[in-house]
């Protein structure tokens, strides 16, 4: 059997075009919060050892499920980390852009895949091996506290999304979503204080993000525009009004549980 070809790659030698490899595969590490915080030189050893992939939309990087034997760094593009549940129902956890990382979780106790992951538009990733991993956390200290950090924001994350579905109506958990994606993937629009959000998202997975079917999420959506906090065009969503999200995000507004209060 031959040996899979990204474990052949780190065997050939280095020729001149992969010294410009490496030297990227080192920019985008130092890009991480992971990273961030160790030397040049390090970094390019740590490049050596990545595998690089590209993902087209719609492709999973990996399953829920199957074997957590590295971290992946992502390069370019944006992903959507899904659970599903036995008859096929699917939660949209979040969505994850260049220099995030993903298998942490894996990483540290070596247990299969907690959630798939899919990508949302073309998508580059770095992949680095659980054995390497575990090495530069034993050498340097400043990655298994970012390690330790990242597990700490995944647990809080997971249980404010817990509450927020026992004590949010729709209407708020949405408006905390955009909130969420528009602090991580807005960009700035055609108009002062508008912030554009043009990841790739359906309404399926909008609604897969908030625990809600498709038709209630788009007409949650409607909601929102209809008070001048969003405007929606297809997949793109212009959010015009932060502190009016922000405030039907904390349950006032229009249908908020606590409007009346």
């Amino acid at each position: 059997m031959n040996p899979p070809a990204e474990r052949i790659a780190t065997r050939i030698a280095p020729t001149p075009g992969a010294v410009t490899a490496t030297d990227a595969a080192a920019e985008a590490l130092a890009a991480t919060a992971l990273f961030g915080s160790l030397q040049p030189p390090v970094l390019r050893q740590l490049a050596t050892l990545c595998g690089r992939r590209h993902y087209s939309r719609g492709e999973f990087l990996f399953h829920c499920g199957d074997g957590g034997d590295g971290l992946l760094v992502v390069v370019r593009g944006l992903v959507k980390v899904v659970v599903s549940s036995s008859d096929g129902v699917e939660m949209l956890l979040t969505t994850m852009g260049a220099g995030d990382t993903l298998g942490e979780l894996s990483l540290l106790d070596g247990a299969p895949r907690s959630a798939s992951v899919v990508a949302a538009e073309p998508t580059t990733v770095l992949r680095l091996g659980r054995r390497e991993l575990l090495d530069m956390m034993a050498r340097h200290p400043a990655v298994l506290d970012e390690i330790l950090t990242t597990m700490g924001g995944i647990v809080r994350r997971l249980t404010e999304t817990s509450s927020d579905l026992v004590f949010l109506d729709l209407g708020a958990r949405l408006a905390k979503a955009l909130l969420r994606l528009a602090a991580s993937h807005g960009r700035p629009g055609a108009s002062p204080g508008n912030l554009v959000l043009d990841v790739g998202l359906t309404q399926s997975d909008i609604a897969a993000m908030v625990g809600a079917t498709r038709q209630a999420a788009n007409r949650a959506l409607h909601q929102l525009a209809a008070q001048g906090w969003i405007g929606v065009d297809g997949q793109v969503i212009v959010v015009r009004d932060l502190e009016g999200l922000r405030r039907r995000a904390d349950g006032f507004g229009p249908g908020g549980l606590l409007s009346s209060r």
